[in-house]
Formats: C-alpha cells, structure tokens, sequence
C-alpha cells in the first residue's frame, strides 16, 4: 500500500511515519507540508491512499481534493474535532484526531482496500471516485452513482442521488476521462451515464430524447442521435 502523508506540521508528520512504520504492507512514498506541495506528490507518485490534513495554511485538504481531477482514498487527519462531522459529510475513508492513536490508525487502515489498476489511457478507472466543492458542502462521488453531467460554462452540473452541485471541470475534461462504455455523450451540454437510462424515445424536435431514472429527460443532438441510432441498430 502506497500512502502519502500531507500536514503542515512536522512532527505530525514524523509521528505517523514512525506508527505507519509498525504496518509491513504500508510504505510511505511521499510527505508534503500543505496543498501545493501535496498536489504535486499526488500527481507525480498517484498514491494508493493519502492521510491529509484539514487546515494547511496555504489551504485546506478540502481544497486539495477540489484541484485534483481523480479523487484518491482519504484519511483525513485533524486536531481539530469541530472538522469531524465535515469530513465524514464528504464520506472519507475515516477520520483521525490528533494524536493519532496506534489502534484507530489500525482500524482505519483495515478500511481500505486497493482498487483494480486504472487503464493505461484513462487517469480515472470506471469504479472511480470524484470529489466536488460546492460552497461549504462536499461529497466524494463514486461516478456510478451520477446519473447526468451538465455543461455550464467552465462548469459542470453533476446530478446524483438528489444532489445537483457545480464541479469546476467543463464537460470536455470530465468526458475524457469516463469510461466510454457507461457514459456517453449525447449533445453539446450533456454526458449520460447509461445505466440510468430508462427509456429512448422520439423528442418533440424530432430526434432522440433520453429518459433517466426519476423521470429527467435528455434530448440528444440530431449527430448523436444518428450515432446512436447507428449503434443500436434503431
């Protein structure tokens, strides 16, 4: 298990070497002393599973996680308990107070468990997991729970489970890096996650319009219409 560990303080972070040093299967591949410096870690050594600490100076953990385009596992750590109820809203993979006591690390530890290898040209696999800020809310993702993902500008509404938060990621970036046989672009403003379509009928502008579970309906573009009437043999 690859693990990163991203705290401001120093000794917070010599401390949770030395306890994750007790654990054979974990190996501590790179440090980081608040969010720039984390972001890059994870980006040049892609971690199996990062101990973060919430309140950086030059940022939060959350902030972080915003600016990452895939979301790694999470173990958030803080001495600050008023952060918990936060961190669990985002569900993380646990939470840890300071000072971080050998048997909650352990337990947190047994929480986790590696995922299958992403393919070789998507930096997201399949099963994978997005994180979204929005105001003061956050929510880590798994994508088969998202339904639809509308463009808006620079933006992107994500549409799951009630919830309809802005991502700051366009459409273009997030099609990228979604698996082609779940999600499917069906027009300029919309990706749909396949298997939340329920239904594909005729649209009163006389192409193709999606119905999603809980009765949204979609409109595909007269391209992606005859793309998908192509495919499907329709």
């Amino acid at each position: 298990m690859r693990v990163a560990v991203i705290d401001d303080e120093r000794l917070a972070r010599n401390d949770l070497r030395r306890l994750l040093g007790e654990h054979e299967d974990v190996q501590v591949v790179a440090e980081a002393a608040g969010v720039a410096e984390g972001l890059q870690a994870i980006r040049a050594l892609t971690p199996d599973l990062v101990f973060l600490d919430i309140q950086m100076p030059d940022g939060s953990g959350f902030d972080l996680l915003a600016a990452l385009d895939a979301a790694p596992a999470v173990i958030f750590t803080t001495a600050y308990s008023e952060h918990a109820l936060r961190a669990f809203d985002v569900n993380a993979l646990d939470y840890l107070l300071k000072p971080i006591e050998p048997q909650r690390l352990a337990q947190a530890l047994a929480k986790f468990k590696p995922a299958a290898p992403a393919p070789a040209d998507k930096a997201q696999a399949p099963d994978g997991k997005v994180f979204i800020q929005d105001g003061e809310r956050c929510w880590f993702v798994a994508l088969d729970r998202i339904a639809l993902f509308e463009s808006e500008g620079n933006y992107t509404r994500v549409y799951f489970d009630g919830n309809r938060p802005l991502l700051l990621r366009s459409l273009n970036q997030l099609e990228a890096r979604l698996d082609p046989q779940q999600f499917t672009r069906v027009s300029r403003r919309h990706i749909v996650n396949l298997r939340f379509v329920e239904n594909v009928g005729p649209s009163p502008a006389g192409s193709l319009e999606m119905t999603l579970a809980g009765g949204f309906k979609v409109a595909m573009s007269r391209r992606r219409a005859a793309e998908f009437k192509q495919l499907n043999r329709l």
